[in-house]
Parts: C-alpha cells; sequence; structure tokens
C-alpha cells in the first residue's frame, strides 16, 4: 500500500499545523536540500509545449529517494474555469523502486514556490526589508504574501493587477491577516518604495511587467512569473544593472529571465549563496534578482515534508497502487487469488 495525500488532506494539514509555521518548515527542508546540492541528479525539466500551454515532469533523486513532479502551466485556463497550474508527484524508495508516497501538488507547489522565493529573499534581500509589491495577484499572490511575511517579517504591501476581480479576491483572502495592502492603479505606484518587487504574472509572452526606469537601488526582484521559453517580465537593462541569482542555471538560461541575455550571462547558483561558497547581497545599494523558475529539488524537498508530517496523523489514505502477489513471480496468480468483481451491465 502507498500513502495518498488528496487536495482534502493537505487542506487540512495545513490547517492544523498553520499556514506560517507550515511555510517555516518548508522552507528549512527546502534549505536543507539545497545546502546538499551535489548529493542531487539534476537535468532540467522535460517540458512538452503546446499552443496553450506546457506539461512538464520534474524529476530529481539524491540516491535514497527518487521524486518527481508532473505540472502544467495553461495561461488560458481561468478563461474556462481552470487553474494555470495543477499537479501531482511522487516519492520512492530507490533501493526497491516501490513508490511510498502519491501526492496532489497543486497546492504544494504554491506553498513551495513562495516558501522558495522567500528562502532567497533572506539572503538576498536587505536586512531591513519589510515592504513588497506585488506585481500580479493571481493562485501565488496570497502563498508569497504569508511566505516573506513568515521569514522575514514582510507586513506591507503594494499590490497591483489588471484585473481588479483579481485584486478584490486578494484582499478578501487576507482581510483577517493583520497585513497593510495598499492596491495600487498601475504597476509603477505599486512598486514605489518597496524594498522587495515579485512579479508573477501568468500570460505566456515576453512582456515587460518591470522596466527599468522602475528598479531603484537596494531593491531585491523576485521574479517568479518568467518560466518556459518565450515567457519573460523584466526588461533586459535590470538584467545588466543587477546581480542574478537562479536555481540551476542549465534550466533557467532556457526558461528564466536569463533566457534574454548572453550564454555566458554570469549568474550566481542559490545553493552556493546558502552554503557561503559565493556572496549573496554585499551592500544596502546592491539590486539582487532571484530568476525563479522553480526546480524538482523543490518539489523532493515538500515531498519529503508532507511525508514526515502526516505519519501518525489523519491526513492520508493508502492505495493499492502496487501489486502484492503471493509470489513475486507469480503476477498472474492474482487472477486466482481475488474472484474478480462481476461487471456492471448498463439498462437497456
Amino acid at each position: 500500500m502507498v500513502q495518498y495525500v488528496g487536495v482534502g488532506n493537505v487542506i487540512e494539514l495545513v490547517k492544523s499545523i498553520g499556514i506560517e509555521t507550515f511555510l517555516l518548515g518548508l522552507a528549512e527542508y527546502i534549505e536543507d536540500d539545497f545546502r546538499r546540492w551535489n548529493a542531487f541528479e539534476k537535468t532540467p525539466r522535460l517540458a512538452s509545449h503546446s499552443k496553450t500551454g506546457v506539461i512538464e515532469l520534474m524529476p530529481t533523486s539524491d540516491g535514497e529517494h527518487y521524486g518527481f513532479k508532473y505540472v502544467n502551466g495553461h495561461p488560458t485556463n481561468p478563461n474556462v474555469g481552470l487553474q494555470t497550474v495543477t499537479a501531482f508527484g511522487v516519492l520512492s524508495d530507490v533501493s526497491t523502486g516501490y513508490p511510498c508516497l502519491v501526492s496532489e501538488m497543486t497546492i504544494m507547489t504554491g506553498l513551495r514556490t513562495a516558501a522558495t522565493s522567500a528562502l532567497a529573499a533572506k539572503y538576498l534581500a536587505r536586512p531591513d526589508a519589510r515592504s513588497m509589491a506585488i506585481i500580479g495577484l493571481g493562485a501565488q499572490s496570497e502563498f508569497q504574501a504569508l511566505a516573506f511575511r513568515a521569514l522575514l517579517g514582510v507586513k506591507r504591501l503594494q499590490v497591483f493587477d489588471i484585473d481588479i476581480e483579481a485584486a478584490d479576491k486578494f484582499l478578501k483572502n487576507l482581510a483577517d491577516m493583520d497585513f497593510d495592502i495598499v492596491v495600487a492603479k498601475t504597476a509603477e505606484e505599486a512598486v514605489a518604495g518597496a524594498d522587495i518587487i515579485t512579479t508573477v504574472t501568468a500570460d505566456k509572452r515576453n512582456a515587460t511587467i518591470l522596466s527599468d526606469n522602475m528598479v531603484g537601488a537596494g531593491v531585491h526582484i523576485n521574479a517568479v512569473g518568467g518560466d518556459c521559453p518565450g515567457k519573460t517580465e523584466l526588461q533586459g537593462d535590470i538584467l545588466r544593472r543587477a546581480d542574478v541569482f537562479v536555481e540551476y542555471p542549465e534550466q533557467t538560461r532556457i526558461e528564466g529571465e536569463i533566457q534574454q541575455m548572453a550564454p555566458d550571462f554570469p549568474v550566481t547558483e542559490l545553493w552556493q549563496v546558502i552554503t557561503g561558497d559565493a556572496e549573496g547581497r554585499r551592500s544596502n545599494g546592491q539590486i539582487t534578482i532571484f530568476d525563479s523558475v522553480g526546480f524538482a529539488t523543490e518539489d523532493f524537498s515538500a515531498l519529503r515534508f508532507l511525508r514526515d508530517k502526516i505519519q501518525g496523523t489523519a491526513f492520508y489514505t493508502e492505495l493499492d497502487l502496487t501489486t502484492q502477489p503471493a509470489h513475486p513471480r507469480d503476477l498472474y496468480g492474482l487472477f486466482r487469488q481475488q474472484p474478480a468483481a462481476p461487471a456492471e451491465r448498463s439498462a437497456a
């Protein structure tokens, strides 16, 4: 039997722990796995692109466990009542190849993306950063706000979305969370005076969400929305003025903001900053960018964290996903072990 964590299980687990406490614990697992970066098998995700979006597989292994996530990104889905991103994940035992956990990963991706963003900002933003602009108020926005408050103490939010309904949704969801929220009329108004700028839009195109004149000295940019070929949010001149930090360069050069730049454009890997092998923020006037596209180790961390949190709880069920014949070589014998249920016949 394989432990299965469904959507309802995740929601109840997070509620039982508290979402900010959950984010803090998840960020610790992500940070721990960045610290042992060299233990992981790494490859850019396998992507199948179409006119309307992308379907991706994101695999990795640390030698003891193998994990992967199936995830899609379809920006036009909300037009037909569907989510832009959905996902599920699997964690398996390398020594046997047997899966030990199957989980929904739509909510968990929202949580792990926000936790990774805030973790990067812990190392890259100014220590006194307490205000954040969020441009794009889709499904990821609330998670970003809560993660940045949990890890950095950010309480002032200056937000903007071209869709007023998205802003209304954001305000409603965070109404009881004790944030100081200002809804701006423009992106320029939203970023004015902000210590951190998060861009998290969904449109699958090269866009200028943030132009060079909107970014002042000392700002940390959390660039989340540019996450596939042909999809960016930052004007190239911002990248040239800043120090850029990435998860896995081989993937980010294909999918991130730096796809706009030359192949040898200099970047620093986040794991190197976390381990102390490279510098992060060096001065209050430095502009830093976390060019975040999401990487498989972060999903591995999320699955590992989830597996540990559900043990001894009621927040999972069991699936008979793997066969258990009386003899390992007698797979056909299962047809003799258990009589087949009679087939249902439809009414004439």
